[in-house]
């Protein structure tokens, strides 16, 4: 799959791919990004995104294809002939620098005159929210200030596009949380594409405009997070972003754009799963916030024309705002539904109901 054709594309990639010995680690990879786009590749650890991104780096040589940024060709110069920043999970920052040290650091290799530099410090020190630190070193400074250090650092040489490889995976949650935040107003602030690698899709839904899906080299998808999270194009996207039920059944009749399968003895109305004929195995793929959960013996009517499956609730995972209902709908198998306790009176080992609308989740050939 490529990405979308945007003739003045800060970044274009044209066919990239890269083995290493037997492993196909990028396979013919076409992509444009945007001026002022937050881009993220997402996905599992070996999919290609790390190499991918060291490929637009200049750290590692395609294969075959070509990088472009601006609309220059750089595919064989270095990482620093190529006009780009660069934040790395581990931040490496000089332990013997100071914050002041470690920032202007790219402008003394590119010989920028001192008064510049002095004049892009001050800039970035009051963007990045480090006024009082620049004397400091970084073993002075806390997890999110060393951040923003490595972030203030990649930024300063006014580079055509940052690239951000897992920044935040050592954070604590709390403070990744806030990071996020940040990340994402110094995006949109100074209007240069990110392109930010990460195996953790609630970054990725966070801070992205689009976010391609990475497995195995090739991207199973891309598109605005919204589209990805509510229309995946795979069973493999279904459920890899967000959290998702999967019921595997037997489609026994298909008509327009809703379908029946069969699965456990009952039948279930499923999105049409496309060039799927009849008797095909299909899996239904459906997010835990679609499901909603009442006591068995609800009025008829409040599930009139909708999936029903009878089961015993058997946990309550609370998480705050919302809590999982975990539900055995049949041997050995168990369902989850999302919803605000406060609206249910519900209690572990209670007969309840398992509904949604036909239109919810997504379905696929199993």
């Amino acid at each position: 799959m490529s990405g979308k054709s945007v003739p003045d594309a800060t970044l274009k990639l044209e066919t990239v791919s890269k083995r290493f010995g037997p492993i196909t680690a990028v396979d013919g990879i076409d992509l444009a990004i945007e001026r002022g786009e937050f881009f993220t590749l997402l996905g599992p650890s070996g999919s290609g995104k790390t190499t991918l991104l060291r490929i637009i780096a200049g750290l590692e040589p395609p294969d075959t294809g070509r990088v472009l940024i601006a609309g220059r060709d750089v595919t064989e110069l270095p990482p620093y002939g190529r006009n780009i920043g660069m934040v790395f999970q581990n931040f490496l920052l000089f332990p013997h620098k100071t914050v002041a040290e470690n920032i202007v650091f790219p402008l003394r290799m590119q010989r920028v005159d001192r008064s510049k530099r002095d004049e892009r410090l001050r800039w970035i020190i009051k963007l990045m929210h480090l006024d009082g630190l620049e004397g400091r070193y970084p073993n002075e400074l806390s997890g999110g200030q060393q951040q923003r250090v490595a972030l203030a650092r990649g930024l300063i040489a006014e580079p055509e596009l940052l690239l951000l490889d897992e920044p935040l995976a050592n954070l604590d949650r709390e403070l990744r949380s806030e990071m996020e935040v940040e990340i994402r107003r110094y995006q949109k602030e100074l209007q240069i594409p990110f392109i930010y690698v990460t195996h953790n899709q609630e970054e990725a839904l966070t801070m992205s405009d689009r976010i391609a899906v990475m497995r195995n080299g090739r991207f199973e998808q891309i598109g605005a997070k919204v589209e990805i999270y509510t229309n995946p194009a795979s069973a493999f996207v279904a459920s890899f972003v967000g959290h998702a039920n999967r019921l595997e059944g037997k489609l026994v009749e298909l008509n327009g754009k809703v379908g029946r399968m069969e699965w456990q003895g009952r039948t279930i109305l499923v999105p049409s799963p496309g060039n799927v004929a009849s008797g095909a195995r299909v899996q239904l793929s459906i997010k835990y916030e679609d499901l909603e959960i009442a006591p068995a013996g609800v009025n008829g009517t409040v599930l009139q024309g909708r999936n029903q499956l009878p089961g015993k609730l058997r946990d309550i995972i609370f998480k705050g705002q919302t809590a999982n209902y975990i539900v055995t709908v049949a041997e050995g198998v168990e369902i989850v539904a999302s919803a605000t306790p406060r609206a249910l009176s519900l209690k572990p080992e209670e007969a309840v109901v398992v509904h949604w609308p036909a239109a919810s989740g997504a379905c696929f050939p199993a």
